[in-house]
């Protein structure tokens, strides 16, 4: 599917929620779409990696770390991870890592910034609840569209 979120508002208006302009792109893909499957996790990567190892065709991780700017929740490892099990992206609520190297994968991420710094592994996050960021909801099982232009939200897939 083709498409430009400017179109998506234009043609749905306010029947689609769209997200603050906050967030930065950092993947190799800057335009990508799919379902919605959630993470609420805060400097710990644990369920993001977790979620990068199942099958992601057509789904977009959407990653609740509460803005933290202490660490990145993924780098280019688990960027290419996400990539190699067909995730479409990720929109991280957070920082990444190894930009230039995420850039090189395909794989659509947007994120707020960069640190050098990596999470602590302690097993903590709470995955497919609905969480809120960015002046929307993003629920699972509704679907995501992003590109250059920023990040559109519907209750159902548009065709």
């Amino acid at each position: 599917m083709s498409f430009k979120t400017t179109d998506l508002y234009d043609a749905h208006l306010e029947n689609l929620q769209v997200a603050a302009p906050i967030f930065r792109d950092f993947g190799g893909k800057v335009r990508f779409h799919g379902k919605i499957v959630t993470l609420k996790a805060v400097d710990d990567n644990t369920f993001l990696k977790a979620a990068f190892e199942t099958d992601g065709h057509g789904k977009v991780l959407v990653v609740d770390a509460a803005g933290s700017m202490r660490c990145a929740m993924m780098g280019d490892v688990m960027a290419a991870l996400g990539a190699s099990n067909g995730w479409e992206g990720v929109v991280i609520h957070g920082c990444i890592r190894d930009s230039a190297g995420v850039a090189r994968v395909n794989i659509g991420v947007k994120a707020l910034a960069t640190t050098p710094r990596k999470t602590v592994k302690r097993n903590q996050g709470v995955p497919d609840i609905a969480v809120h960021f960015a002046d929307v909801s993003f629920q699972p099982g509704h679907y995501l569209y992003a590109d250059e232009d920023g990040i559109v939200i519907s209750q159902a897939a548009i065709e």
